[in-house]
């Protein structure tokens, strides 16, 4: 395969993940700021912002954190380069320059659904009808997951196309409990209050984990229980252990279908040895901010790592 071709592929997958990440992030936010009023709902969203790294760039066109203001610019501004509908713009334009590698199917998913949100979004979207947009968002990158898995060949182009999805899940995951740690809470000492647990509570519906958490855990709702969830139970497809084992098998089907390895596999060993045999315990001894700024680096070092050693070309 040409790098430019698994360049493609790979940042399609991964703005695809990405835009359903933003979608699920504003809606958790939504909810919580509709049981909190005033600056504590504009701190809420700008939280948001903060996870999203869009903070700065927010800044210089607004002056306050209100739900309208920050929807429209994470989701449709012309302004922000990293907006929603930006990105399915670029989703579609990698499916685009790689239509030769992927099914019909995978294209008309992500052609439509692009068709879709440029439609829907081309005006700013009311409150009453954010819900449904963000909806819509989490949908249409489902459709286009769907039809990869259905109708893909298990070769390099599908292996491209889930290290593409892991690394940007990972990366979503680890910023939004990085940020929770530490931003969210507006002191020590709300810790175990009922603020407490609806925040933790709405990291796990950020994640599609609620009710998988609540059916393992019987409700309890602690930081150690649902950061030993979200980190180290590799049965829910948003951990890190879990997204881990998916980068780590893709990269080996490469190694396999190239005949070696290089940076990347040695990228993710690094990674391994960051969660393999850890405890909840020993993340927390080290501290979960520590760990959680390592684990984005490294993550980070893997994905620069592939685009090395299979030469993208951009």
């Amino acid at each position: 395969m040409l790098g430019r071709t698994a360049n493609g592929i790979f940042w399609m997958y991964r703005y695809l993940e990405r835009a359903e990440n933003t979608a699920r992030l504003l809606a958790a936010g939504h909810r919580m700021t509709l049981t909190r009023g005033g600056d504590a709902a504009n701190q809420e969203w700008r939280s948001i912002l903060t996870t999203l790294g869009l903070l700065q760039a927010y800044n210089e066109h607004y002056e306050d954190y209100t739900g309208a203001h920050v929807c429209d610019f994470v989701l449709r501004a012309r302004v922000n380069p990293e907006s929603v509908l930006s990105m399915f713009e670029r989703a579609r334009m990698n499916a685009r320059s790689c239509r030769s590698a992927i099914t019909a199917e995978v294209w008309e998913a992500v052609n439509e659904g692009w068709m879709s949100l440029s439609d829907l979004l081309a005006r700013q979207v009311r409150e009453s009808n954010l819900g449904m947009a963000l909806g819509a968002i989490r949908r249409e990158s489902t459709l286009a997951r769907g039809a990869t898995y259905g109708s893909m060949l298990r070769n390099e182009t599908y292996a491209f196309a889930r290290l593409g999805t892991f690394l940007e899940r990972a990366d979503n995951t680890a910023r939004i409990l990085d940020i929770k740690y530490y931003l969210l809470l507006p002191s020590l000492s709300y810790v175990g209050t009922a603020l407490d647990s609806g925040q933790w509570d709405n990291v796990l519906r950020s994640l599609s984990g609620e009710r998988a958490y609540r059916w393992l855990n019987a409700g309890r709702m602690d930081a150690r229980s649902i950061a030993d969830f979200l980190i180290l139970d590799d049965r829910f497809p948003r951990s890190l252990s879990f997204c881990l084992t998916e980068m780590r098998e893709n990269l080996a089907k490469l190694e396999r279908m190239h005949g070696g390895d290089g940076p990347a596999h040695e990228a993710i060993r690094a990674v391994d040895t960051k969660l393999l045999g850890k405890t909840v315990e020993d993340i927390f001894d080290r501290g979960l901010h520590e760990f959680l700024v390592d684990f984005i680096s490294a993550n980070q070092t893997v994905a620069s790592s592939i685009a090395e050693q299979y030469r993208f070309i951009a």
